[in-house]
């Protein structure tokens, strides 16, 4: 038996570092017996830095590795984020929009609201009195009114809505790298890879690195970020391109300042289409962030960054710009032999769900959860993990095509090439026709552990866009009691958050003076 008890991640960043934590705090109790985990990363690469958003998972993998919630706000410029808006996705005019938020719909396990919604009945306003989302979440309203979910008395990563956070990643990294050094006795190694060394039989055997020589183990995750030094170099896994799906490939992004200290923060992100693409606009505490993803083959450099400045306005009209490549899609394999690949050697889609962060999350868990004992048995282990990451990288690409398949804008190529029928996944093709007689809940569609957006998350999307169901109201009459107390119960909640709940520059500015509650 060649036991697995020495883990090598190569290179930094939010993928490094969060991957490191997770599989440290996991397997803290064995490294008294000799389990290692070593990070190793270049002193020379700068951290890319979009994935500023966040999913509600964050908290909890925060929490398991002992990250205190106030350092983490203090230390990394945090703010809360309680869903996405989405501006001008569904007939591109001034008035178009729609929540996503993070909040469950109201008595959700208990009961579809959709086709009461749908019709009108006495349980809910007429749909077009009331969106889909204040009809059963109260967290529209709390993000229109530039709320916190929580209160200064709401202990560490409790809420009173659901939240995840926007972050500062190139502070994020740093502060991880601190915790998973001081605290949770990851080995960091400052060093450039020189040479990948693989054994006879295919395995990784030791990178060579500049600075710290030879460094073998038994298990390798590839966070070499785009260059993939690992899986993509030395592996020589190929990576199946998206972007005939997804067509957006490039991206501008610039820091803007605040007017004033004392600017509100966005409690959401805040996402507007364009032409050719979409803007993202990201409120930290000190700053915010905002980018242009765009498809270049729909609409030039030059014409990306006019719509960029026209939104940013005057105020930013100095401000550099950087420009980043997306290469849409992901490996073939995300594990082969004793190598697997995270964050972005894994893959990269358009950050429209912010959905970066939480797949290294959910792969740094698996692999944590699942650690091979030894290398026999480490090839079953790689395939439920290929099997289970395929799944989760196809739902999310059907998500985000999701929000380009229900646009009603024919203004631009871009938006009515989206429409085309060979540039929409089957699954999600099934999924459309499916939809159209019932709407998304617990059904077959969503009956997996490995599901990234759950099916409240698709009810946000299509109801928000306009897309309506088939409803049968005589079919409704058992559930209509259920349905009214529902809707009553989401006004009193809206209600009483509304006025419950602090602002949400407030609430940070009190978490970085006094912390908020450990648990």
């Amino acid at each position: 038996m060649k036991p697995v008890k020495h883990i090598v991640i190569v290179g930094g960043g939010t993928a490094g570092w969060l991957t490191a934590g997770v599989i440290a705090a996991r397997h803290k109790g064995r490294m008294a017996s000799g389990f290692t985990v070593t990070l190793v990363e270049s002193p020379n690469t700068p951290i890319i830095g979009v994935g500023e958003g966040t999913w509600p998972t964050l908290r909890t993998t925060l929490q398991r590795m002992g990250v205190s919630e106030s350092d983490f706000f203090r230390e990394c410029d945090a703010s809360f984020k309680q869903g996405a808006k989405f501006a001008r996705w569904t007939t591109g005019t001034p008035d178009d929009a729609y929540y996503h938020p993070l909040m469950l719909p109201q008595s959700f396990a208990q009961l579809n609201l959709v086709p009461h919604w749908l019709a009108g009945s006495e349980a809910v306003e007429p749909s077009g009195a009331m969106s889909f989302c204040d009809a059963v979440s109260p967290q529209g309203k709390i993000c229109d009114d530039g709320l916190a979910p929580k209160t200064i008395a709401t202990p560490e990563y409790d809420g009173l809505a659901n939240y995840a956070y926007h972050l500062d990643a190139g502070k994020f990294a740093p502060f991880l790298q601190r915790h998973c050094s001081e605290k949770l006795g990851v080995r960091h190694v400052l060093a450039d890879v020189e040479q990948v060394k693989l054994a006879e039989d295919g395995d990784i055997q030791s990178i060579v690195t500049t600075q710290a020589g030879e460094i073998t183990g038994d298990l390798f995750v590839d966070c070499t970020g785009f260059k993939a030094l690992l899986i993509g170099d030395a592996l020589q896994v190929p990576f199946r391109d998206c972007s005939d799906i997804l067509f957006c490939d490039t991206a501008l992004a610039v820091q803007m300042p605040y007017d004033n200290a004392a600017s509100p923060i966005a409690s959401h992100t805040i996402s507007t289409a364009q032409s050719a693409g979409w803007i993202w606009d990201i409120g930290l505490p000190s700053r915010r962030g905002i980018g242009h993803v765009y498809s270049s083959r729909h609409i030039s450099d030059e014409d990306a960054e006019r719509e960029l400045r026209a939104y940013i306005g005057a105020a930013g009209k100095d401000l550099t710009l950087r420009k980043i490549p997306i290469r849409s899609g992901h490996r073939e394999t995300f594990w082969k032999r004793n190598c697997v690949a995270v964050g972005l050697a894994a893959g990269f889609l358009e950050p429209l769900e912010a959905s970066a962060i939480v797949l290294i999350e959910l792969s740094a868990k698996m692999i944590a959860e699942q650690m091979p004992v030894c290398r026999e048995v480490m090839d079953v282990i790689a395939h439920r993990f290929n099997a289970t990451t395929h799944y989760r990288w196809g739902r999310i690409i059907d998500f985000l095509k999701l929000h380009y398949v229900l646009t009603k804008r024919t203004d631009s190529a871009f938006w009515r090439d989206n429409l085309l029928p060979e540039t929409i996944p089957d699954r999600l093709q099934e999924l459309m026709l499916l939809w159209q007689y019932q709407s998304p809940w617990f059904h077959d569609e969503f009956d997996r552990v490995e599901e990234v957006f759950p099916p409240a998350s698709y009810q946000y999307v299509l109801y928000g866009m306009g897309f309506r169901t088939q409803v049968e109201p005589e079919a409704l009459t058992s559930e209509a009691r259920i349905a009214e107390q529902a809707i009553r119960a989401n006004v009193i909640q809206t209600e009483r958050l509304r006025t419950g709940l602090p602002r949400h520059r407030d609430l940070i500015n009190k978490i970085v003076e006094r912390g908020m509650q450990p648990v």
